[in-house]
């Protein structure tokens, strides 16, 4: 069910101070699959976190992967007390993830593995841990590093994120699940989709085209993959309110994908952000995700900011919020906090604001107390978005009565 009464609309990232916008445009978003390159070098790095987590709450995990054809290469930085067997962790992730067939030359038993991993600069644990040292202005953990990071909710949907970025993810959960499930027996891991939205008076109301482009074994015609997805995929994710009979259908449109994954391509961790966030509707600060324990402010900031701007619209103190903070290195509080409802505010902008700083605490080492973040939760973060799941802290609407009191 959409919620359709939105007043103001902008894709922030494009026109980030006027909200100037015709009455009718076309927004699209993407989203990709648990066997695209970039996603299972995501989904590693998430498994390789969540290992260390699960044995050392206080790990520090800096995880990055890149896969292409039959390798693996992990590098990065990890200090822990935990005793992982990364093989196992990374053959694991790609047994799971599907690549399991004969004819996979990314197979999950025999890729080869290179393991580059070593402990984390003193440089920066000294900045990050709560102990002081030469040079630090607190004994206070600080933040991982310097850098900035943004949240967004809007009313448009039950999720509180954009439409084409949720209709996006819904698309490649169903068509994981039927591949999963094995409902057809040529649908294979690596897959992309978008969505188009046309939006009239700033509010979403059709979907303009789909895009799905899925791999598959070579013995399918393409026309039997057109119509088991648009009937199995598309028509039971898309509501049939915001379909008419233009909307297009783009299915596999370069009429063959047999080879995929990191054998037709390249993937590294953190290089889907877009996918991750909004969308290209709300705005990123450039640092990805996965990998990243939450000592590192590009992840847990952005879980809170969202979680922060998704209060905020629940509350109807604004139909539409970004988030913003910046922080320096080693140093606890953050060097600025910005909200922008984008003239949809109820009350006074200036008192939301106020009412964040009161409400909220933006310390590294807060904002993992308040969000629970020192648990084995990331494998579950890396597909289909880190924002829109209920499960996720930060995806409570907790805070509602605190921020309307603080208001008043």
């Amino acid at each position: 069910m959409l919620i359709l009464d939105l007043q103001t609309r902008t894709p922030t990232g494009i026109f980030p101070t006027t909200h100037l916008m015709a009455n009718s445009f076309v927004f699209s978003s993407e989203s990709v699959g648990e066997g695209h390159p970039d996603k299972v070098a995501d989904f590693i790095s998430d498994s390789v976190l969540d290992a260390c987590l699960e044995q050392d709450r206080m790990s520090r995990v800096a995880c990055e992967t890149l896969v292409k054809s039959n390798q693996v290469v992990i590098a990065g930085e990890i200090t822990t007390k935990a005793k992982i067997n990364y093989e196992t962790v990374v053959r694991d992730a790609i047994r799971e993830i599907g690549y399991v067939h004969e004819d996979d030359v990314f197979h999950c038993d025999t890729v080869f593995i290179h393991n580059l991993l070593t402990r984390q600069s003193p440089d920066i644990a000294q900045g990050v841990d709560a102990r002081a040292a030469d040079g630090k202005d607190t004994a206070e953990q600080g933040a991982g590093d310097q850098g900035l990071m943004f949240g967004y909710a809007c009313n448009e949907t039950p999720e509180m994120m954009p439409t084409a970025i949720m209709f996006a993810h819904r698309l490649g959960r169903e068509l994981t699940k039927l591949r999963k499930a094995g409902v057809v027996s040529w649908l294979r891991p690596d897959a992309k989709s978008q969505v188009s939205i046309r939006y009239e008076n700033d509010r979403p109301v059709r979907v303009e085209n789909v895009v799905i482009s899925t791999q598959h074994t070579p013995n399918v015609e393409h026309s039997a993959i057109r119509d088991f997805l648009i009937e199995n995929v598309v028509r039971r994710v898309i509501p049939a309110d915001m379909m008419d009979y233009s909307t297009k259908f783009f299915i596999n449109p370069t009429g063959r994908f047999v080879i995929g994954g990191p054998e037709g391509d390249s993937g590294l961790t953190g290089r889907k952000i877009i996918v991750d966030t909004y969308g290209g509707w709300g705005r990123h600060g450039g640092g990805a995700f996965s990998g990243k324990d939450p000592s590192k402010v590009d992840r847990s900031a952005a879980y809170m900011c969202r979680w922060v701007a998704k209060n905020i619209v629940a509350s109807g103190l604004a139909e539409i919020c970004e988030l913003q903070v910046a922080y320096a290195i080693g140093h606890p509080e953050p060097v600025s906090i910005w909200v922008d409802t984008m003239g949809t505010a109820k009350v006074p902008e200036e008192k939301i604001g106020k009412a964040v700083r009161e409400v909220f605490s933006f310390k590294p080492a807060n904002i993992i107390k308040q969000l629970d973040l020192l648990r084995p939760i990331y494998r579950s973060t890396t597909n289909y978005g880190h924002f829109g799941k209920s499960e996720l802290s930060w995806e409570k609407t907790d805070k509602i009565n605190e921020l309307r009191a603080a208001v008043r």
